[in-house]
């Protein structure tokens, strides 16, 4: 196994909550899930919403955000080798995130754009990917793309809630918009990926996700010699 481990932001949300086992395959043995198909309307809408809100305030976003204006879409981020102290296996972050916003205190923010109900549980699920993208910004490796000091962390979260028809007969769906703030525990963040790591460093894979179907999926082709 290499001893310097890429891990991408989006897996420390579904695949980690999903599958231990599945992630610590993918990061150790190098064997990923099959790619499932993913519907383009979602990717969209993502596409509108990005397109939308480039370069308008802050403002439209949330009105309790400070001022500001969002700058700066779909960039790739790398953070140098993460400090970890205790752990033989080094790893860096590297992934793509949505938006960042400039506010004029000359601070940033990282948004990422959701369609979905907005809940509670959104807050920790996807406040990983959050902090992994500003820790990249915050901590860069040589050379790569960097912004400091980081202020805020959020969800634009979109909830389609009805349909009309506009006078030229296209339709419109409508919805609510939820501004969720991640409250930033840099240090909190550490001591996740410390877990992490600490599983990767393990001799052999944990036990498959309880509700794991493409590891049920491998226990059945085994068992009926398949």
């Amino acid at each position: 196994m290499n001893t310097l481990i890429k891990l991408s932001p989006s897996d420390l949300t579904f695949l980690w909550d999903e599958c231990k086992r599945c992630f610590y395959l993918k990061y150790v043995n190098g064997i990923s899930r099959p790619s499932a198909p993913f519907p383009g309307i979602f990717g969209t809408i993502d596409r509108l919403m990005k397109n939308y809100f480039e370069g308008r305030p802050t403002s439209d976003l949330d009105s309790r955000l400070p001022a500001g204006h969002v700058r700066f879409g779909e960039r790739w981020v790398e953070s140098g080798p993460l400090p970890l102290p205790g752990h033989a296996l080094q790893a860096y972050l590297k992934g793509k995130f949505d938006t960042v916003v400039a506010f004029d205190d000359g601070t940033y923010g990282v948004v990422d754009f959701k369609t979905s109900e907005p809940k509670p549980s959104h807050v920790q699920f996807y406040g990983r990917q959050l902090h992994a993208y500003a820790y990249a910004l915050q901590h860069p490796a040589a050379g790569k793309f960097s912004l400091s000091p980081i202020s805020k962390l959020g969800l634009l979260v979109v909830a389609p809630q009805a349909m009309e028809v506009t006078p030229s007969g296209q339709i419109a769906y409508l919805g609510g918009v939820t501004w969720m703030e991640i409250p930033q525990d840099e240090a909190a963040f550490l001591g996740f990926l410390g877990q992490v790591i600490g599983l990767l460093e393990q001799s052999a894979p944990p036990d498959p996700g309880e509700n794991c179907l493409y590891c049920q999926y491998r226990a059945t082709a085994r068992e009926s010699g398949l």
